[in-house]
């Protein structure tokens, strides 16, 4: 049910007013950051921007630490949810046609706000689980 959670109440959102939801490629923001002695520009994934109008902000760091199949799940969203064109077939992937079949113009957005905050309290509720200790035992001839 993670498409109905509600969304995480601490981002702050730009843009919105111009009810413009498609998408063609969501990306995070840019940083400057020193990699290995060397200055550039790295991921902010503090900040996604929907759109050429939406911004999204203030994601907290934690919403990264939820990993699901060896990526964060925002990561797996951005990733997924773009406008790609198969190069063999020509055939495009649009995740608009979905947001309109269904009729929800905001599907996506309302998605990643969802996402946001699933990957926050799953990380709450793993990160108060009970520590395992896991020590092998020594076999008995």
């Amino acid at each position: 049910n993670y498409e109905s959670v509600s969304p995480f109440a601490n981002v702050k959102i730009s843009g919105i007013s111009s009810k413009d939801f498609k998408v063609t490629k969501i990306k995070y923001g840019r940083k400057d950051a020193v990699v290995r002695e060397k200055k550039k520009k790295v991921d902010d994934k503090s900040v996604i921007y929907y759109n050429d109008h939406i911004k999204i902000e203030n994601i907290p760091e934690k919403a990264q630490e939820y990993i699901v199949n060896g990526k964060s799940a925002l990561d797996w969203i951005l990733e997924r949810y773009q406008v790609k064109k198969d190069k063999d077939s020509g055939i495009v992937n649009d995740p608009n046609d979905w947001s309109k079949e269904v009729g929800k113009p905001r599907y996506i957005f309302d998605l990643i706000l969802s996402i946001i905050n699933v990957s926050i309290k799953t990380v709450d509720i793993v990160n108060k689980l009970p520590k395992i200790n896991f020590q092998e035992t020594e076999k008995e001839d």
